[in-house]
């Protein structure tokens, strides 16, 4: 009964990818291929409150300089991207920046 507790253990902390409830259903099929393509360990979503609705920024990691970052609706519609060479912060003609943090649902 021990070993199995410790084999349960171990195999439970192994790198495991973390999505929580409540998020729309398109977001996971969207979660899986943005895994497949990223090449960064620190990639993650996050949920925001931008202009009355929730969105959620596809975070690509910090090893690109110039990677931007998708925003994206319920209905999983890509609303534009942020920052990269350009630098931009403008999402819908608003400046992202009066969005507010709502949650991380995903992180590798």
């Amino acid at each position: 009964m021990i070993i199995l507790s410790v084999l349960a253990v171990f195999s439970g902390s192994c790198k495991k990818k973390i999505m929580v409830d409540g998020t729309p259903e398109c977001l996971g099929k969207r979660i899986t291929t943005f895994d497949k393509e990223q090449s960064c360990e620190d990639i993650r979503v996050d949920e925001y409150l931008f202009q009355s609705k929730p969105v959620y920024l596809f975070e690509p990691g910090t090893c690109g300089a110039d990677f931007t970052t998708e925003v994206i609706d319920t209905d999983c519609n890509t609303l534009g991207h942020l920052h990269g060479i350009a630098g931009n912060a403008m999402i819908n003609g608003e400046n992202f920046s009066s969005a507010t943090y709502v949650r991380n649902v995903w992180h590798r």
